[in-house]
């Protein structure tokens, strides 16, 4: 199967800030929203994402898709099988909370967000089955990362503006200290 990877819409775009369009449970099967769901995938690891949401790919509709493998840009995170989630909604389940520091495939920069650690997830996948779970830690940061997108909020939105620096000066002034405090919290969590 051929790759079918889509640009990634930039900060500025209004799709990115509009509110994605809910997706009918009786259009999952229909070839036209399978072939969206394959360009979020292959458009996601191509620009090796730890998710992207449709609206990042021009798409406004209600769909993610996360996998963490052996991601060059996140060793740090916990593996996460790829997943494409279709219309999720996610319900905090206390209000502990981590700061986490986040870069976006659609944001030229990285902040320190607060993120809930447990979450309820609830979604469709592509074939139109119902799953509910509970997720925890980076792997709870990076679902309310991606559904953040469908609902046109982006990290610059939730970010501490103090914390906000581009990849190249967070690796040189940032990076070490995140790793060793994120690694220290995957620790204490889990996922």
């Amino acid at each position: 199967m051929a790759v079918s990877a889509c640009p990634i819409r930039q900060i500025g775009d209004p799709v990115l800030r509009g509110v994605a369009a809910p997706i009918d449970p009786a259009e999952l099967a229909g070839p036209e929203m399978q072939s969206m769901i394959d360009d979020l995938v292959d458009s996601m690891r191509a620009a090796h994402g730890a998710g992207l949401a449709a609206p990042q790919i021009g798409i406004a509709r209600r769909a993610v898709a996360i996998e963490v493998e052996d991601n060059p840009r996140y060793p740090y995170k916990p593996r996460i099988p790829l997943t494409v989630a279709i219309n999720p909604v996610i319900t905090p389940l206390d209000d502990e909370t981590f700061v986490n520091n986040e870069g976006c495939l659609s944001v030229p920069l990285r902040g320190d967000v607060t993120r809930h650690v447990s979450v309820r997830v609830q979604y469709l996948d592509r074939h139109g089955v119902a799953h509910d779970q509970i997720v925890r830690g980076l792997t709870a940061g990076t679902w309310q990362h991606e559904c953040d997108h469908l609902d046109g909020t982006l990290i610059v939105d939730r970010a501490d503006p103090a914390t906000l620096a581009t990849w190249d000066e967070f690796d040189r002034h940032h990076r070490a200290a995140f790793v060793e405090r994120i690694t220290q919290f995957v620790r204490r969590v889990g996922s």
